[in-house]
């Protein structure tokens, strides 16, 4: 059995103990007592050092707790050191964590349904299918006032069957560790806490999202959320200098530019639009009609945009009594286009070529596309095409 140090003491950051059990060839140790938090609730294991080898994972195996090792660790006493920097962060924001779900649920009645505490930032999902962006303002707003009256946050343990209060229900019998930030927050939890709400440090709650009938939360404290937000800031900063702003004037400018883009997008669109129908009718005024008044086109091209020769070929199609095919070598691709009264069906004809060459491809009787696997077979089904 491992005692649990962290239970008592989170800020336990070098600890003696003595090896009781190893395996793996003495990769993996078992020990009388350990600060070694093991990935558990959501919130990921501690790293660090056990003598002179990394401790690399750390694994809740029930009674005992295993520690995953960059190399054998002989028998005996053994000096284990935290990673304090990465601990204290973690602590961080899983009291973050518990101090926003309970401001959450406190002011919109929203519970937490899961949790996920990541590298960079974490997230809660809160049971809700939709969160307005003045209520993530407020949420925040409170959450750091919260913050700065520095309010104890205190670790007991109690029989399940007295704990009352509990944010969230437990079906855990026996005793519990129980959490909780003072007048806000109980909460039974085996995590790693601070001692006092000041020391969580700034929360940003920086964006949401829908995930199925849920609202997730992206939120980082400390540290974290300061350095999230320099790069926020170095990010705006180099969007206003494009447009020669302030930063309060950069979000409007882009808005401003991006209107600006999308109308040149729409007018080169019909313009494309116009220059693709201008060069079908130059295609089609240069082939002569068959006796039956049946124009047949065909283009073999060593290179082509298709998304032009795409317009163009439909283009095509809009026109009397024609067929026009195109064979394009790179990219490797065949296109078909019949007019409605050419009784011809484009998708039908391009699949049948296709599938004699292993190649695929398909449409509309009007308009139809594909691609076979070489060259020489896409060769061969455009001489089918016209055969």
């Amino acid at each position: 059995m491992t005692e649990r140090l962290y239970y008592t003491d989170a800020y336990l950051s070098r600890f003696r103990a003595k090896v009781l059990d190893r395996a793996d060839d003495g990769r993996t140790v078992y020990l009388d007592r350990s600060a070694f938090y093991p990935t558990s609730g959501g919130q990921p294991n501690d790293i660090g050092l056990l003598d002179d080898v990394a401790v690399l994972d750390v694994v809740d195996e029930g009674e005992r707790v295993a520690h995953r090792l960059s190399a054998p660790l002989a028998a005996g006493e053994v000096v284990g050191v935290i990673d304090w920097t990465r601990r204290f962060d973690l602590m961080q924001q899983h009291t973050g964590q518990h101090l926003l779900s309970a401001v959450l649920e406190e002011m919109f009645g929203w519970p937490t349904v899961s949790v996920h505490f990541g590298a960079e930032s974490s997230t809660l999902d809160v049971d809700v299918g939709a969160v307005a962006p003045e209520a993530v303002a407020a949420a925040e707003a409170r959450a750091n006032a919260v913050v700065c009256e520095n309010r104890p946050v205190q670790v007991a343990f109690e029989d399940a069957a007295g704990a009352t209060g509990l944010r969230k229900a437990t079906e855990r019998s026996g005793t519990l560790r129980i959490v909780t930030i003072a007048d806000l927050d109980r909460s039974a939890c085996g995590g790693t806490h601070v001692r006092a709400t000041g020391e969580i440090g700034v929360i940003l709650l920086r964006r949401t999202e829908r995930v199925k009938q849920l609202t997730r939360i992206e939120f980082l404290c400390g540290g974290r959320a300061v350095a999230r937000a320099r790069r926020d800031l170095e990010a705006l900063g180099s969007i206003a200098a494009v447009f020669s702003a302030s930063l309060d004037d950069a979000a409007v400018l882009v808005a401003r530019q991006r209107e600006a883009l999308a109308e040149s997008l729409a007018a080169r669109k019909a313009l494309l639009a116009e220059l693709a129908a201008l060069r079908a009718r130059a295609r089609y005024a240069a082939v002569t009609p068959d006796a039956d008044g049946m124009r047949r086109l065909h283009l073999e091209l060593e290179r082509a945009d298709i998304d032009e020769l795409r317009a163009e070929m439909q283009a095509l199609a809009a026109l009397p009594k024609v067929v026009g095919t195109a064979l394009v070598l790179d990219p490797p691709m065949l296109l078909v286009a019949a007019s409605g009264d050419s009784g011809v069906d484009a998708g039908g004809r391009l699949k049948a070529a296709l599938a004699v060459v292993g190649g695929k491809g398909g449409g509309s009787p009007r308009f139809a596309q594909g691609t076979a696997p070489t060259r020489e077979a896409l060769t061969t089904a455009s001489h089918g095409l016209n055969a």
